[in-house]
């Protein structure tokens, strides 16, 4: 989702660096403890039947003056290498990661369509514990499709595409029972998608390709399968309307709405790699955002916090945001926003 315009869709970054924070007790109860297990998800409370969604509401109260506190940084317990999306099931974290073996190289002149080679890879989904330790493990995706992208859970499954690492090429997207870590082939795609949401209300999905200036729509029937996935792309996709930043990850959150979160690297006379992110309440209906804020939260080393994986939940008086932009020596970042 994230285009890189002089490499990749998002930075081969190797960013180390140990937490500066512990993990303390409150968060441990907050993460686990009744509050969080009572919360039925966005997604499940849409398919009980309710048109609103609370979440959508509370994240319009933000605004780019929104006080956020940080509530923890939780060191990672194992090598995440290149972590894209983040979705939560009760009460632990699933992480879809990329881990490149040999990068994909831009050639000087298009070969067969594509701008770049292949590169190699291989395509990891982490189940990550409220501590930060590694779970269970599984791989996706075969030959040069290796690149996982941002994830969505449904409160059944947890949808997962695997691209091409490289512009306007192939996708498989699965859904994956998070109970089993069992892994199933909904459909593959000529285009690279990088994202995904499971829209529960209109039976669709949704995706973005690569920097997201296409948004995909894909019409699901009962047994969730895919009733158009051979129309061509030019048929199913939507030009993105916003450019400020290209979607990283995105979170259905019920009545026809997702947030989205992003960013772009911007040149400016100072620094020739300023990152900038924000998230966006897209309504899924119009391909539109209905809402948007910065984020102007960033790393140490200057990672803007929505580089690639999050996940926001509602909690009373705030939202909470959960971040992962760091490669390899991953740290968990939580703040609140207070609304």
């Amino acid at each position: 989702m994230f285009e890189n315009r002089s490499f990749s869709r998002r930075n081969f970054l190797r960013v180390g660096g140990a937490g500066t924070a512990l993990l303390g007790a409150s968060f441990v109860t907050g993460f686990a403890g009744s509050e969080a297990r009572a919360t039925a998800s966005p997604a499940s409370q849409q398919m009980a039947g309710g048109s609103r969604s609370s979440l959508a509401d509370a994240f319009v109260q933000l605004t780019r003056r929104t006080q956020w506190q940080q509530v923890a940084v939780v060191p990672v317990q194992f090598r995440t290498y290149h972590p894209q999306g983040m979705a939560r099931v009760k009460d632990r974290f699933f992480v879809s990661s990329v881990e490149t073996i040999v990068p994909p190289v831009l050639y000087e002149q298009p070969i067969d369509g594509y701008d770049r080679s292949p590169g190699e890879g291989v395509g990891h989904l982490f189940e990550v514990g409220q501590n930060g330790e590694l779970l269970r493990q599984t791989k996706l995706g075969e030959g040069t499709i290796y690149h996982p992208g941002g994830i969505d859970y449904d409160g059944k499954y947890v949808w997962v595409p695997v691209a091409e690492y490289r512009p306007d090429s192939h996708s498989i997207i699965y859904r994956v029972n998070p109970n089993t870590l069992e892994a199933t082939e909904v459909f593959r795609f000529p285009d690279h998608i990088g994202g995904i949401v499971h829209n529960t209300a209109a039976g669709t999905l949704h995706g973005v390709s690569w920097g997201s200036r296409r948004l995909y729509r894909w019409t699901l029937n009962n047994s969730l399968e895919v009733t158009d996935a051979d129309r061509s792309p030019e048929e199913l996709y939507t030009l993105n309307k916003e450019h400020y930043i290209d979607y990283q990850d995105c979170q259905y959150v019920g009545a026809n709405m997702a947030l989205c979160s992003g960013l772009v690297v911007y040149n400016t006379p100072k620094d020739p790699n300023f990152y900038f992110g924000g998230i966006d309440l897209v309504d899924l209906e119009t391909d539109t955002p209905a809402w948007q804020i910065p984020v102007t939260l960033w790393t140490e080393s200057g990672l803007v916090m929505t580089h690639n994986p999050f996940f926001v939940e509602k909690r009373s008086g705030a939202l909470r945001f959960y971040f992962m932009p760091e490669d390899d020596n991953s740290r968990l970042f939580v703040y609140d926003a207070v609304v």
